[in-house]
């Protein structure tokens, strides 16, 4: 997984910590590395040195050509669970992880909602397009959008190499470029450079704001209304669904070895006040 300067490997990390007890009554020991996705060649150099090491992999990774090569080649030694995001010409055992394409179409129609008969431009904010769940994201969004809300147009796809910084130069950038922007689609992190540059053009109450992941930060954002809705995966049962899946392949837990899509649940203000 990612390190946790990324708040929601940050949530994934707790989820797999948690789970650690059950994992340890049945006999398997589990170790954290962390990954750079802005460097696949060095990840896929780990994956390979894997086999001799350890008897299986979890892991959240873009799809690339080296990380899907990398996983082939070990499978038959080293059984790979991808997570959170999948990566489908690996050979993997199965995927622990939401189903993206249906979570951005979830994301287009509460947009089309917010924006009203009046519509408007949206802009759209990806990570990294080789992270596969992302593009199914950007995919089911676009989809739907066009289908069901025709008042609402895709001004533009900004990619911010999960950059904390760039995101938020690049949405001042795109705001100050365009005022018929009124909805922002983000999925990847940033949310607090995103929400800053809104408030420094005015333009807070104006731009209804989409993002992905219940982290510290979104919860504490969605709660001072600056943010409007938040799709969240529960990265903590995700992680447990993982293990026990893995646990399943190994022969410690009874039952099927299988993919399975989380389910996603649609977080408003109201939905976290007490």
């Amino acid at each position: 997984i990612q390190p946790p300067e990324n708040p929601f490997h940050a949530e994934l990390r707790k989820g797999i910590e948690a789970a650690r007890k059950l994992i340890a009554a049945l006999n398997i020991q589990v170790a954290i590395s962390h990954i750079r996705i802005d460097r696949p060649n060095e990840t896929a150099r780990k994956i390979m040195a894997l086999p001799g090491r350890c008897d299986g992999l979890i892991i959240a990774e873009r799809d690339s050509p080296e990380i899907a090569a990398a996983l082939m080649s070990i499978r038959a030694q080293v059984p790979v669970i991808t997570i959170v995001t999948d990566i489908e010409a690996s050979g993997r055992l199965a995927y622990i992880g939401p189903d993206d394409e249906r979570s951005g179409r979830i994301a287009a129609d509460l947009m089309g909602l917010f924006l009203g008969d009046r519509g408007g431009d949206v802009l759209v904010l990806a990570g990294d397009f080789h992270l596969a769940g992302q593009r199914a994201r950007a995919r089911g969004f676009q989809a739907l959008l066009a289908a069901r809300h025709p008042a609402c147009r895709i001004a533009s796809t900004v990619e911010t190499n999960e950059d904390f910084d760039l995101t938020a130069r690049r949405v001042h950038k795109a705001l100050s470029d365009n005022p018929a922007i009124r909805g922002i689609y983000h999925m990847s992190v940033g949310t607090v450079g995103i929400t800053d540059a809104i408030d420094r053009l005015g333009r807070r109450g104006d731009i209804h704001v989409i993002t992905h992941e219940l982290t510290p930060n979104r919860r504490r954002l969605l709660c001072a209304r600056r943010l409007h809705a938040v799709l969240d995966q529960d990265p903590h049962l995700e992680a447990r669904l993982a293990l026990e899946t893995m646990a399943r392949h190994m022969g410690r837990l009874d039952g099927p070895v299988a993919s399975a899509h989380m389910a996603v649940q649609i977080v408003m203000t109201e939905s976290l006040t007490e």
